[in-house]
C-alpha cells in the first residue's frame, strides 16, 4: 500500500483547504499512461473518490484517492513532498525502503 510522509500529508491537507475540499476531497492518483518503465501519473485534486478508488488517509484528515491501476503501480511507493529551488512544492513518489535497508 502507498505509503505517505508527514510532509506530504500536510501540504496535501493544505492544498485540499486551498481548493475548498478539506471536508471530503483529497489528491487523486490516475494512470495517464502506461510504459514499459513505468507509468505516467496525473495528480488533481478531487472533491471525492471515483467509483473503485482506493482511499487513504491519515489523522491529520489528508487523504488520497488512488484509481485501481495507479494503486497497483503506486503498491508498494513512498509519497513525499520536496521543495524546489523557487520554493514550488512537488509531489515525489519514491520506493519504499525494504526490510534492512537503513531508513536515515
Amino acid at each position: 500500500m502507498l505509503a505517505m510522509t508527514d510532509a506530504a500529508a500536510t501540504a496535501i491537507s493544505a492544498l485540499t483547504a486551498q481548493e475548498g475540499k478539506q471536508e471530503t476531497g483529497g489528491l487523486r492518483f490516475a494512470v495517464q499512461a502506461q510504459q514499459d518503465s513505468g507509468a505516467q501519473l496525473a495528480l488533481s485534486v478531487a472533491e471525492q473518490p471515483e467509483a473503485g478508488d482506493q482511499v487513504l488517509g491519515t489523522e491529520g484528515g489528508a487523504r488520497v484517492f488512488l484509481e485501481p491501476e495507479a494503486a497497483q503501480f503506486l503498491d508498494d511507493k513512498v509519497l513525499d513532498v520536496q521543495q524546489d529551488e523557487a520554493g514550488q512544492l512537488n509531489f515525489a513518489v519514491m520506493p519504499q525502503p525494504g526490510p534492512g535497508a537503513p531508513t536515515s
